[in-house]
């Protein structure tokens, strides 16, 4: 499993789409089911972007029919990075835990306590 970050844009329809609905993109990403990719969690920035969303999926594939799926029923134009665990050089972790587990724990708030 991978984790890919998906930076987003509203388009002008998804603009007025928020409008109608200002749960739509959280709505959305509570619901939407793509085989393979796991939303873990999503944020409104400020700056270029509008949404980063976090998902750990299996494959690219997953990725960009989440993505397309997304986009569509949001008017979110994605920009996707897949990401590399900050530590992944080191391969002598004496967690024994894989960095995208560790880094998915972190970002979920599930490994704080370690």
């Amino acid at each position: 499993m991978a984790i890919y970050f998906l930076l987003g844009r509203l388009s002008g329809e998804g603009q007025r789409m928020l409008h109608s609905n200002p749960d739509l993109v959280s709505d959305t990403a509570a619901t939407l089911d793509v085989e393979g990719a796991k939303i873990l969690g999503q944020y409104a920035v400020l700056g270029h972007y509008d949404f980063i969303t976090m998902v750990l999926a299996e494959e690219n594939e997953a990725v960009a029919r989440l993505s397309a799926e997304f986009g569509a029923q949001t008017g979110l134009h994605f920009e996707t990075l897949s990401a590399v665990a900050v530590g992944f050089l080191a391969d002598n972790d004496p967690s024994g835990e894989s960095p995208d587990r560790a880094a998915v724990q972190m970002a979920t708030g599930n490994g704080a306590d370690r």
